[in-house]
């Protein structure tokens, strides 16, 4: 669903299997549907084991080899899915770059940041050492380093893990992509510097015209940063809808749950004063094709037919989606 077709990203029946020891499929994604425009901020929410993180390794096909994928994935006119290794590398850090929530696992710990930057751009641009060098300094500059040449010369384990991070998203950005995948960027970081982060990825978007696809655990992360939010559970996209409907009247009753318990984080005197609200039962993770709505067993207005069927997207409000069975006919 979007809005003005201005999309560089599409979706379309994005299916991931991972195959287990014993030959048995587990379904991860099922069906996912989402479009991106272009300077769009699209949150992906959801808790652990819901597939975001593997749905932002489908988009750039870093999947393990025992996994089974079907659908389309399109980057302008091109189909990711159908790409071979070495028409991706040149799609990777180019057109598509990754924010990963351990800044420690992305950066070589024997080299020094700045080199590890000056690689992205010599791999996709053809530029002289000093040019790179220069355009490195200035990558440094823009994500708030004030004295860039020092940072240039340090290595990773000399930084702090916000700086660590700003050198990540000054890798991610060294190519001025069109998309950003920023996946839990702030988890490691304190509440702060994960403002700071988030500060600093919107002013990307705003001088780049970047379109970033965020994805978060936490509906606060993304409440005044996201455009758009696609609540994920089991592997499916349950609701899609503009950032302020999804977090201030959301549809589905899982987004309800995740949304009060998020308010409630904020109200710290009510949280002291009742007990804090939590969803009940098990959180769904990937499955073997389990019949009905993942969420049915934990949901409190659950119906029969939820045991036995998935609900279809229904579109409840114009641009906004829900597959619940509390909508539509």
């Amino acid at each position: 669903m979007s809005r003005s077709g201005d999309n560089i990203l599409r979706v379309r029946g994005l299916r991931v299997s991972y195959v287990t020891a014993h030959g048995a499929e587990v379904c991860a994604l099922d069906g996912i549907d989402i479009d991106i425009e272009r300077g769009e901020v699209l949150g992906i929410l959801g808790e652990s084991g819901s597939g975001k993180s593997t749905l932002a390794h489908a988009i750039l096909q870093m999947l393990p080899k025992r996994s089974i994928q079907h659908g389309d994935i399109i980057l302008g006119d091109r189909d990711l899915l159908r790409m071979t290794e070495s028409e991706l590398r040149t799609i990777r850090g180019r057109q598509i770059s990754l924010v990963s929530q351990d800044p420690v696992l992305s950066l070589n710990p024997v080299l020094t940041v700045g080199m590890q930057v000056d690689e992205v751009l010599r791999a996709h641009l053809t530029l002289s050492a000093r040019e790179r060098r220069d355009q490195v300094h200035e990558l440094f500059y823009q994500v708030g380093f004030e004295q860039p040449s020092s940072i240039y010369a340090a290595y990773p384990h000399q930084l702090s893990g916000g700086q660590r991070q700003r050198v990540v998203i000054a890798q991610a950005i060294a190519c001025r992509p069109a998309l950003l995948i920023a996946d839990e960027p702030t988890s490691k970081l304190d509440a702060s510097l994960a403002a700071e982060v988030i500060a600093l990825l919107d002013r990307i978007r705003e001088t780049h015209g970047t379109a970033i696809l965020m994805i978060s655990h936490d509906p606060k992360l993304l409440t005044g940063f996201a455009d758009r939010i696609a609540v994920t559970y089991a592997g499916r996209v349950i609701e899609l809808g503009d950032c302020s409907s999804v977090f201030t009247r959301p549809l589905h009753p899982y987004s309800q749950a995740l949304m009060q318990i998020a308010r409630a984080s904020m109200d710290v005197g009510a949280a002291i004063k009742s007990p804090f609200p939590t969803i009940d039962g098990e959180r769904a993770g990937p499955h073997h094709g389990l019949a009905g709505c993942q969420f049915a067993p934990r949901c409190i207005e659950k119906m029969e037919i939820c045991a036995t069927h998935f609900p279809g997207g229904v579109a409840a409000e114009p641009l906004r989606s829900v597959s619940c069975f509390k909508y539509g006919e």
